[in-house]
């Protein structure tokens, strides 16, 4: 674990709504840093998609890069087979 710096503003915003979710500044912290490298590393999906993949990924055996790509590749391969 190590100590990441941020701004007093991003702080505050990180204060106002780790309250308002119910959650620690950290556990906010660490939701929004998930959300931001899922949505980097595949940038196609929405907000909703990436908390499907992300529940998916912890049902799976938790957060990891390569939980989380295998869980997409499942996803693709079922939304494939919808379709036909």
């Amino acid at each position: 674990m190590g100590i990441v710096k941020i701004s007093d503003h991003m702080h505050e915003n990180l204060r106002i709504a780790s309250n308002a979710l119910s959650r620690s500044i950290n556990a906010q912290a660490e939701h929004w840093m998930r959300i931001g490298l899922v949505s980097e590393l595949h940038p196609d999906l929405d907000h909703r998609d990436i908390c499907q993949l992300l529940i998916r990924a912890e049902q799976a055996g938790g957060f990891d890069l390569a939980t989380i790509s295998a869980c997409r590749t499942q996803r693709s391969a079922a939304a494939t087979l919808d379709l036909q």
